[in-house]
């Protein structure tokens, strides 16, 4: 009868252990799946967030370029290679690597260059990324 007590006994005190064990790696299963599902929501909003900025640099390099074909003067000119400088680090841009290590010191060039042009084209720039939508407003 004693022996059965102290059976009685151990197991009362492993299942604690067991229960603890079970529950670790449930809760590890159940944040591993959570951690994973939040990464990827993050991933997909500050990618479209680098896609909307870009996508709005490159339109405005490319009008403003298509602008001063008519007027070829030495000024212009300059201007002219800056916005071809600019359309072309955007070009390189590597939209499809999530993993390239240079994103964000790639980012913060085009972003320098593009306050380069504005500035040699007279133009106050604000870009602005809301949630809702995104604004390019001079």
């Amino acid at each position: 009868a004693a022996s059965q007590r102290s059976d009685m006994f151990d197991d009362i005190v492993m299942a604690d252990e067991r229960f603890h064990g079970e529950g670790y790696q449930e809760g590890y299963a159940e944040g591993s799946h959570v951690g994973v599902v939040e990464g990827r929501r993050y991933g997909s909003l500050h990618g479209a967030k680098i896609g909307s900025e870009i996508g709005c640099y490159l339109g405005f390099a490319l009008t403003w370029r298509c602008l001063l074909q008519k007027c070829m003067d030495e000024k212009n000119s300059k201007k002219r290679r800056a916005l071809d400088s600019l359309i072309g680090m955007m070009q390189k841009f590597p939209y499809e690597d999530p993993t390239y290590d240079k994103l964000q010191e790639d980012l913060e060039k085009i972003r320098g260059k593009f306050k380069q042009v504005c500035s040699m084209l007279n133009i106050q720039s604000d870009f602005r990324i809301g949630t809702e939508r995104s604004s390019l407003t001079f």
